[in-house]
């Protein structure tokens, strides 16, 4: 059975681009990027390449591009290091970012006693500037850190990033944002936007999985929390992943190149989908703003169907259909952002479900879904 895919906020196929340029890659003799021979040397530059190009596309500087094997990895480099190299010791964050943020910054809360505070939300999960602006104000007296995601991974959301981004500048506070849903998908301007942190990861942009990177900027003292080697200008020990950095930076590369045409397009399919679910489901609700075009990202749509069925995303897939219920990396478990959306009576009587978009979905996978859903809930 061929499957329709509707999950490419968890991950997206690779394209055959990418694919051709790492087989390619792979065929060739290449030294450990580290040694001085020949080989080495040879691998240094593909590698440094790789590292030019991805700043150049968001206008960075080389030296501020540290790969990891993830975004998640990324996420936790630049915390830790904020905490053990710039004297952080109050963090201002959301209750919706993805668990790579809540988690450790929990961890590092029981470890270091760092004070984590949460912005204000509205009902969709828009984050209040001014209860932002408040906390910065009230908690000026030492070095504070602000993380907020550029873009949701379950609901959509767009962060209004260069507000926060003049916010944190005004009260001196450091600003780290996790880009993991952006880059690829809209142009991100790093020397525009004056931020200290984001983070990216290949298999969100078409590229291979378990490579990833963070961007740090110059002139910030972050130290390694992976030691054992003085790789990546000795912020992240181990030999670098040569094979994934060339797919990712080819793989950005093309996505920059496709992002206007592939945003249309991709924002018709939502459009579509939209349309198509408030004339075929009674009672609909999309989260969050992913209803919006302007406001979520064109890839997201976030919906509550008035029948609970805790096994949607099952019984999806039996008929082809893949969707998720939430993020990848707690997909058995009920969204802690639809939670923070949803009282527990409200979610005791709607199914939830998450259906990301890419560039090989067509209007046609569409009318498969909603054919599907309305026979799953005997509409």
């Amino acid at each position: 059975m061929k499957k329709v895919y509707f999950d490419n906020a968890a991950t997206t196929p690779l394209r055959k681009q990418v694919i051709n340029y790492m087989i390619s890659s792979l065929k060739e003799s290449l030294g450990n990027p580290s040694s001085i021979h020949s080989l080495g040397i040879k691998t240094r530059s593909i590698l440094e390449y790789s590292r030019i190009n991805i700043a150049n596309i968001l206008n960075a500087d080389p030296s501020e591009i540290i790969f990891t094997s993830s975004g998640t990895e990324a996420n936790n480099l630049i915390l830790r290091s904020c905490i053990n190299d710039l004297n952080i010791k109050y963090i201002i964050t959301s209750k919706i970012e993805h668990k790579s943020i809540l988690e450790t910054l929990n961890d590092l809360y029981i470890k270091y006693g760092v004070v984590i505070d949460f912005v204000k939300l509205n009902n969709n999960g828009i984050i209040d500037l001014n209860d932002l602006e408040k906390k910065l104000k009230k908690n000026n007296n030492s070095p504070i850190l602000v993380s907020l995601m550029y873009v949701n991974n379950e609901i959509g959301n767009i962060l209004d990033i260069y507000s926060v981004c003049n916010i944190c500048k005004k009260y001196k506070a450091y600003f780290h944002s996790d880009t993991i849903q952006a880059i690829g998908h809209y142009h991100l301007d790093i020397k525009k936007l004056n931020i200290d942190f984001v983070c990216g990861s290949a298999h969100k942009f078409n590229g291979p999985m378990g490579i990833g990177f963070a961007f740090i900027r110059k002139g910030l003292n972050i130290k390694a929390i992976i030691t054992g080697g003085s790789q990546e200008r000795e912020t992240r020990a181990g030999t670098e992943n040569i094979y994934g950095i060339l797919g990712m930076s080819k793989a950005i590369e093309i996505a920059n190149i496709n992002l206007k045409k592939e945003k249309k397009y991709i924002e018709n399919i939502k459009k579509y989908c939209i349309k198509q679910l408030k004339k075929s489901i009674p009672g609909i609700i999309f989260n969050g703003l992913s209803s919006s075009i302007i406001r979520s990202i064109y890839t997201i749509l976030n919906i509550a169907i008035p029948k609970k069925d805790n096994m949607i995303s099952f019984n999806l897939d039996l008929k082809g259909v893949i969707v998720s219920q939430g993020s990848a990396c707690n997909s058995y478990k009920v969204s802690h952002v639809i939670k923070i959306l949803f009282n527990n009576k409200k979610m005791n009587k709607f199914s939830f479900i998450r259906i990301s978009f890419g560039f090989l979905n067509k209007k046609k996978d569409i009318d498969i879904l909603i054919s599907c859903l309305k026979d799953i809930y005997k509409i």
